[in-house]
């Protein structure tokens, strides 16, 4: 039983950004840089549809010091196994949790994104990047313009 039966799932988190579903050629795709100044978690969900013949996916997070990406530079430990068609991993999923603790706000970096490589052969791939237990709440009010409807 959860403490507090009256809020909606959506209050608690929000779609700050995502890669909407598409055949990806081989190369990368970006989410937009995220703040994480209204957040003290983030949950990337990597989606991998059908992968090409011999394709590969990886996905990352990635900090930078400015929403521009100024200083861009890998988070440490948020990388996904490479996802491939030879090992069976079409039509799967795989998660990345991120605190807000494990960015390196010592020297300034303040801002996410959530990138897909998409090696050898175009393949279908998504993503959605959620930022949950937000400063201010209800955290739908952050949601990306791209969210076009919430039902409670």
């Amino acid at each position: 039983m959860t403490a507090f039966p009256n809020i909606l799932p959506s209050d608690r988190l929000a779609i700050v950004a995502a890669i909407s579903p598409v055949s990806q050629a081989a190369g990368a795709v970006s989410t937009g840089w995220i703040s994480m100044q209204n957040w003290r978690s983030l949950l990337a969900i990597v989606q991998a549809g059908v992968l090409g013949a011999a394709a590969t996916l990886d996905a990352k997070l990635e900090q930078a010091t400015s929403a521009a990406g100024a200083g861009a530079k890998d988070i440490a430990g948020k990388v996904v196994t490479q996802l491939t068609q030879v090992g069976a991993d079409s039509n799967k999923q795989a998660i990345v949790n991120l605190r807000q603790v494990e960015l390196d706000f010592a020297n300034g970096y303040s801002h996410v994104r959530l990138t897909l490589t998409i090696g050898t052969q175009a393949s279908l791939v998504s993503a959605v990047l959620l930022g949950l237990d937000a400063r201010y709440n209800p955290a739908s009010d952050s949601d990306a313009a791209t969210v076009d409807e919430i039902v409670a």
